[in-house]
């Protein structure tokens, strides 16, 4: 035992790297008795319990607790602001009337003194009012304001089919990213004009294949736009594949929205069809079934009278601009003819 005890000994002066790369080579210790297990295994043993305590130490050392709280809203933060307003000018005034009656220039000025000392120390402590007034204030700014006497084309289409390439393209000058508060989603807003006109573009987030109860905000954003908003509507299809939604399912998207939407003016296009010809499409649904003629034919070229464009090789750019600003002045009469109607 005392050889076990002076060797023990002799391994806590050995650095806890090189014991640890030692211990890995001892052979397994199957079939050696107890004791002499022990004294195999020692040297892992303290390197663990060293290793366990030092990280131990560390972590305990370096935690910080933090404490979760709630958003506030608006009005909850509008309520700080005006408590902190009551407070400052209720202490204002007491401190003005103490200088009004002080009877001379430097009783007046000490009471001045205090009073500007009161009101720093109350915006000390609750300056958190103003600055999360501040930041609502940043966040209102970057909400996309549409003017709704100004016509809008509104791009729709599943994810990723090329909207935003084409809101830029479209753009008379270079779009806006305006972002939604409680998304993370950037939406592309642009201006464009048309004999002197001005018009509105905008792109909306992706849809997807699904019912109305199962959509995220950004889908429920898209369909309150074209809901509520004087909008023409730009349709996107992507027949590539390669957007994440399969042609089959733009198809039957397209044909619920169109249907949902049909008073609003629309156009059709077709993107990316530089990239048609390498895209295979086959005419099986994800069913196994048949493509209808119709079906097969949205494969192919979209819908009956879509714009095929490019924006890569600048296919069919010029006849969508075309389409687009024809579009628009027609959406500008139906506004003008829609806002008389009342008076009539």
């Amino acid at each position: 035992m005392s050889g076990s005890a002076s060797n023990l000994l002799q391994l806590w002066y050995i650095p806890s790297t090189k014991l640890f790369i030692r211990t890995s080579m001892l052979p397994k210790t199957k079939g050696l008795f107890p004791e002499a297990r022990k004294q195999v295994n020692a040297p892992s043993m303290f390197f663990c319990r060293n290793l366990q305590t030092t990280t131990y130490e560390v972590v305990k050392g370096s935690y910080v607790p933090v404490t979760q709280t709630k958003s506030e809203t608006a009005n909850e933060v509008l309520g700080r602001v005006n408590a902190l307003k009551k407070k400052v000018v209720s202490v204002g005034k007491e401190h003005a009337s103490l200088c009004a009656k002080s009877t001379t220039k430097r009783e007046a000025e000490e009471r001045l003194s205090e009073g500007m000392k009161k009101l720093e120390a109350i915006f000390k402590l609750e300056a958190k009012a103003v600055d999360d007034l501040l930041n609502i204030a940043k966040t209102l700014r970057a909400v996309p304001v549409v003017d709704l006497e100004t016509p809008t084309l509104c791009l729709v289409g599943a994810p990723n089919v090329g909207k935003s390439s084409l809101v830029r393209i479209l753009s008379t000058g270079k779009p806006e990213v305006c972002n939604y508060p409680f998304t993370t989603r950037g939406i592309l807003m642009g201006h464009i004009t048309v004999n002197y006109q001005r018009f509105q573009v905008t792109d909306t987030p992706g849809l997807l294949r699904r019912c109305d109860d199962d959509r995220n905000n950004l889908e429920k954003l898209t369909l309150a736009v074209l809901s509520h908003l004087p909008t023409a509507v730009l349709y996107v299809h992507d027949l590539t594949g390669e957007c994440g939604t399969s042609p089959s399912n733009q198809y039957i998207i397209y044909k619920e929205v169109r249907e949902r939407f049909s008073n609003h003016l629309w156009v059709d296009v077709v993107s990316k069809c530089d990239l048609l010809q390498k895209s295979p499409v086959d005419n099986i649904t994800e069913d196994g079934d048949e493509d209808s003629l119709e079906m097969a034919r949205y494969r192919k070229a979209g819908p009956e009278g879509a714009i095929l464009v490019s924006v890569k090789t600048e296919t069919g750019l010029d006849e969508l601009k075309s389409r687009v600003h024809d579009m628009l002045i027609s959406q500008l009469d139906k506004l003008k003819s829609e806002s008389a109607s009342p008076e009539s």
